[in-house]
Order: C-alpha cells, then structure tokens, then sequence
C-alpha cells in the first residue's frame, strides 16, 4: 500500500502541462469520481497519500533548512573559526580587507570627534584639553580597529562556512531525490490549488516587492548586506548595474512564466491577475 502511494505521488509529480487547462480537467474528473460506485474508498485512499504527502513535504522541509544552517554554524565554531583566528593572529593581517570598511571606520571616527566638539559646546561635557580629546579619539580608533579586524575575519569565515552549508544543501537534494520529488508534487498542488484572487494576489505582491517601484531601495540593502557578509567591497557602480538589469530580467522571466505556463493552466488567473493591476 505504502508503494503504491508513493507511486501515485511521483506520478503526480511528473504529469505535464496538458492543452487543456487543469481548472477544466478537474471538473470532468470530478464527475466522473461522483459517479464512480467506489468513490468513498478513492476519497480515503486519496485523502492517506495527501496526508502522507503534507508529512513527509515538511519533514523534508524543516531537514533541508536546518542542516545546512546547523552546519554553518558548527563549522563556524569548532573548525573554520579556530583556524583563520590562529592564522589571522599569527601572520598580523591588515585591519580593512576593502576600502569600504576603511571609508566607514574613517567616517565613524570623523563623527565621534564631532560629537565630542558639540558636546563641549553644548556644555554636556566640560571643557577638555588637547590631551583628554585625543586620548579620547585615540581609545575610539582602538575600538575600531578592533572591530574591523573582527569584521574581516568573520568575512572569511563566512566564506568557508557558507561554501559547506551549499554542499550539503545540494548533497541532500542529490542523494534524497524521492523526498524532492514528493516535495515538488506538494508545492505544485498547493499553488495550483489556491482560488484565481489569492493567485493574482501573490503574483502583484511578488512582482512590486522584487520588480516594482520601490524593489530598489531593497535590492540596495541586500546587495550591501551580501557584500559586507562575505568581505567584498561595497562598489556603487556594481550596486548600480545589477539594480538597473536584474530586476528586469527577473521581471521578463515572470512575465515568461505567466504567458508560457499559467496561461494555460489556469487563465481564469490571469485575468483575474490583469483586472487587479489596472
């Protein structure tokens, strides 16, 4: 029984894009289940393989997410953290990996001196000699540096963690294809099964949120945030180029998928899809 449903589930997995829409399909299929004797046992034997689907779809989820995340962070810790702080501390390397972290520390410390001279001002703090100001300014640039040289080499080790988090991330989706498969089935059902209103929904907001007007303020804090995790230098004509072609392309491919692929599967979406974005 167990194979059997497997089976079905993988069959369910592979079928293909017919020229008639699935939305159609669905309701000669369930007349033809109405009038079939042994609809009650197809109805539970149905029900079993979605239940078994839905559980094992999560499973395999919560497994796909947690190990590679799990290994991230074991590796970070107890093997590539241990060896770039032995090396890092061993040949003395530079503070700044990039002129970006150097431009930031430069600007951090160029704004503690201003705050220290507008508090003096203000009266906030008394009036200090040149001695107590640069001393001051001095214990703040060791606190940067310090900062920065933990910064860079976390850079490092985020390179060589993530490295391990990708390879075990695509080892499961090899070696467990079967899971993959039931994976796919369920997603699958569960767009496709979703009313024409809540699927012209998610496609408006995930096409304003990624290709919209306002997608890149957001494409600028993520392509920044990415660069400074792995230690790159945060160039404004790369942030530039990509901001300007990505999004484009990736609006194209959209467009591509809903002329090529919903547009046959579910039409009725589509307008409805049009009608919403006027």
């Amino acid at each position: 029984m167990k194979y059997w449903n497997l089976k079905k589930i993988n069959q369910l997995t592979l079928d293909k894009t017919g020229i008639i829409p699935r939305s159609i399909s669905k309701i000669f299929e369930r007349f033809k289940k109405e009038l079939n004797p042994n609809s009650e046992l197809d109805a539970i034997e149905e029900f079993k393989i979605a239940k078994y689907q839905t559980v094992t779809s999560i499973k395999y989820v919560i497994f796909l997410l947690t190990m590679p995340i799990l290994i991230n962070q074991l590796s970070k810790s107890f093997i590539v953290g241990p060896l770039v702080d032995y090396f890092w501390n061993k040949n003395n390397h530079e503070i700044f990996i990039n002129k970006s972290q150097e431009e930031r520390a430069f600007a951090e410390l160029e704004r503690f001196e201003e705050e220290l001279h507008f508090d003096m001002l203000i009266g906030k703090l008394s009036n200090l000699s040149s001695a107590h100001i640069n001393k001051k300014i001095s214990m703040k640039a060791l606190d940067l540096a310090i900062a920065y040289t933990i910064e860079s080499s976390n850079a490092i080790k985020n390179i060589v963690s993530d490295l391990f988090s990708v390879t075990v991330f695509i080892a499961i989706i090899i070696f467990t294809k079967r899971q993959f498969s039931i994976l796919k089935s369920f997603i699958n059902e569960l767009i496709y099964g979703l009313s024409d209103t809540a699927k012209a929904f998610l496609i408006i907001l995930f096409t304003d949120m990624f290709v919209g007007f306002h997608s890149p303020h957001g494409w600028e804090i993520i392509i920044e945030t990415i660069l400074r995790h792995f230690g790159l230098p945060e160039s404004r004509e790369f942030i530039f180029i990509f901001i300007s072609t990505f999004p484009v392309i990736l609006d194209t491919i959209f467009k591509y998928w809903i002329f090529r692929y919903l547009n046959r599967i579910s039409p009725s979406a589509v307008a409805t899809y049009h009608n919403m974005n006027e």
